[in-house]
């Protein structure tokens, strides 16, 4: 499992309401609010919303390498989780 820049960059723009990384079946995926509390997403490993996300890096505009080391960091807290 390997979450990217791409990953971040993805959950950041996305226009789904309630929007939400989580690594389900060993890799990232995102979703909707709605799609986050069905049965086919049971047991995904929540790793961040875009509201979250968001509150996290403020205002800021993100260059390549913010959104590669929030990317890191993302990944580094799901390894510690065990995921």
């Amino acid at each position: 499992m390997r979450i990217t820049g791409d990953d971040v960059r993805a959950l950041l723009e996305s226009d789904l309401p309630g929007s939400t990384l989580v690594v389900h079946e060993g890799r990232p995926t995102l979703l909707g609010g709605d799609d986050l509390g069905s049965d086919r997403y049971a047991g995904a490993l929540v790793v961040v919303s875009r509201d979250d996300l968001r509150r996290q890096i403020g205002d800021r505009q993100l260059s390549e390498r913010d959104f590669d080391e929030l990317a890191a960091g993302l990944e580094a807290a799901v390894s510690n989780l065990g995921g």
